[in-house]
């Protein structure tokens, strides 16, 4: 599994021509989040491709205008990116109550 993390301009269409790149593929896409960071937006795609498919992904998603710039990773380093537990939730408390 490979991470992608893409920011882009919110333009009209530019989300769905990424989203697209992926589909004409016929590539699952097991975990997808699109958000506003900063300025622009970012999207993060979790996606089973092979060294062929990310170099394909790549080139097309770089030829979209409104692209800014298109990072990857394994998919495991970008679940513990966050805190575990989240910030607030405390574990010793759900022991004690079991």
């Amino acid at each position: 599994m490979q991470t992608f993390q893409i920011r882009y301009r919110n333009t009209q269409g530019t989300l769905m021509r990424i989203l697209n790149a992926v589909s004409r593929r016929g590539l699952d896409m097991p975990s997808v989040h699109a958000d506003a960071a900063q300025l622009d937006h970012e999207i993060v795609l979790t996606l089973d491709v092979n060294p062929k498919q990310i170099g394909q992904l790549y080139r097309e998603w770089y030829a979209i205008p409104d692209v800014i710039k298109v990072r990857s990773g394994a998919a495991h380093e970008a679940e513990w990116s966050t805190a575990h537990p989240p910030t607030g939730v405390s574990i010793h408390r759900a022991a004690a109550r079991a």
